[in-house]
């Protein structure tokens, strides 16, 4: 064979799968009239990285051989076949969807319920019922495909294609199976133990598992009892897989001591020990933003970046924007400080000449409209003081500008509001408050008779100047009747708005 690059310009030539012989189904065997030979890739993969993968899919029994009892590792891979190996590599045989019609495929066919089943699940597409069985697969596609197959962020996908992936390449089948090797090892597990433990700086730890956890294990009030930590020490939210990991997660704690030996057990079960941190997070400027808030910046540019960036939960969300550590914390050369979660964290901060006060952090508002800026709130019904001089301190972070002097603000004014349902109001003010100002705020509505509601903000439900408020205390909305808005607090101001439902 003349091997023609379509990714590189240097040749990769594969070596023979050693004397195995790899069993060889029926279906494998009508599957090579269907695959067209196409040139060996020119990638970054190794022999080794090729051969082990198939090895491994092959005892699995994921993927078989032709009747040439070759593996065709420089083959495209056609969608029959990615369909066939994506249903065995995720166990997708008990996964229920929507029935479809695919027009194309044969029922006798051997990938039809392969085909059919990717299908119904929505992992793969048939426009207009037609499922283009012998089509080859793109690059694209395939990280589609795995993404939606292991409901795993596209960004970790692309990642663990990087060896490989050309935009607009189509998929050799042993580079799909490369990639399948690493999504299977990325199956949730309940039964994931940790593997290595150490603490990244004063508020958080990285902490590597064999497999990564179930959806039900990251859930932050069954994760604060299965992680118990000696010396007081206490998660302080769920841990969060890394983006680009196989089961690398972020834990935040409560403050850790420097040089304390802190032991860890995960469900009953010893996870070893490791050193508090004395490291703080490099913290650039303190600005007051409210009449009762400010913010602490950080600056991605001074290697500080905040984790909702780099976790795989939030990559989507974050698009351009997020990207991948590796395990030492860098990226494009750069090592980077990670801010884990701000829950439950605080700061002091200090007038000149007074007392210190006890500043909490504001929910969901440490990364927003593309800023590291988490907010903090005085307790309610104190104010920053118009012309005097503050300070903030902290025990996790250090802050270069660390005080400010602080002004009056204006009040919001709630511009109008409307009934979205009758658990819930829009409340759209004058201007866009920017930046989750909304966060932690409550309006009464009051109706004709006196009687009063409470609905507090809806977190991260802003668009522009509008949020989304939720009744509390299982309020509901009466059909026809109108309501007074009235902001709780000094926040905002609001003249004759009302609401009906």
């Amino acid at each position: 064979m003349n091997p023609i690059t379509r990714k590189m310009a240097t040749f990769l030539t594969i070596t023979a799968l050693g004397t195995a012989v790899f069993p060889l189904t029926t279906n494998q065997a009508h599957a090579a009239t269907y695959v067209t030979n196409v040139a060996a890739t020119a990638t970054q993969l190794t022999n080794q990285q090729i051969e082990v993968a198939i090895k491994e899919l092959n005892s699995l029994g994921i993927m078989n051989g032709y009747a040439d009892q070759s593996m065709g590792e420089h083959r495209a891979i056609t969608r029959a076949e990615l369909a066939s190996l994506v249903f065995k590599t995720f166990n997708l045989e008990e996964k229920k969807g929507e029935s479809v019609d695919l027009t194309d495929v044969n029922p006798d066919a051997w990938y039809a319920p392969y085909a059919s089943k990717l299908v119904e699940l929505g992992i793969m597409q048939a426009n207009n019922g037609q499922f283009n069985p012998h089509s080859q697969v793109t690059d694209a596609e395939l990280e589609q495909v795995v993404s939606k197959a292991m409901q795993r962020d596209v960004k970790s996908v692309h990642h663990w294609m990087s060896t490989f992936y050309s935009e607009n390449g189509s998929t050799t089948r042993g580079e799909t199976a490369v990639l399948l090797q690493t999504a299977h090892q990325a199956i949730p597990s309940e039964q994931a133990q940790i593997q290595s433990v150490r603490s990244l700086n004063a508020i958080t730890l990285i902490v590597t598992f064999d497999k990564p956890l179930t959806a039900a294990d990251e859930v932050f009030s069954k994760a604060q009892t299965d992680f118990a930590l000696s010396g007081g020490l206490t998660l302080t939210n769920m841990p969060r897989l890394k983006t680009g990991s196989i089961a690398t997660y972020i834990v935040p704690t409560s403050v850790q001591h420097a040089g304390e030996v802190y032991s860890l057990t995960y469900k009953g079960h010893d996870a070893g020990s490791f050193e508090g941190s004395g490291t703080k997070l490099n913290m650039t400027t303190a600005n007051q933003i409210t009449n009762d808030t400010f913010e602490i910046e950080a600056l991605q540019e001074n290697g500080v970046v905040d984790y909702g960036y780099i976790i795989s939960a939030y990559s989507g969300g974050r698009g351009a924007n997020a990207f991948v550590l590796n395990d030492q914390e860098q990226a494009g050369g750069k090592t980077y400080q990670i801010i884990s979660s701000m829950q439950a964290r605080q700061v002091v901060i200090t007038p000149e000449g007074g007392e210190p006060i006890v500043a909490k952090y504001v929910p969901f508002t440490q990364s927003t409209d593309g800023k590291q800026e988490p907010k903090f709130r005085l307790p309610e019904g104190q104010t920053l003081q118009s012309g005097v001089t503050y300070t903030v301190s902290s025990d996790w972070a250090n802050i270069n500008n660390a005080s400010f002097t602080a002004r009056s603000f204006d009040s919001l004014e709630v511009a109008s509001a409307q009934a979205v349902s009758e658990t819930s109001v829009e409340v759209t003010l004058a201007q866009d408050p920017g930046d989750e100002l909304f966060s932690g705020r409550s309006v009464t509505l009051t109706s004709p008779n006196g009687d009063v509601l409470t609905a507090t903000y809806k977190y991260s439900s802003r668009k522009g100047a509008t949020g989304v408020f939720d009744l509390v205390n299982d309020g509901t909305l009466i059909s026809g009747t109108t309501y007074t808005i009235s902001p709780v607090g000094d926040w905002s101001v609001a003249s004759s708005v009302t609401v009906t439902l």
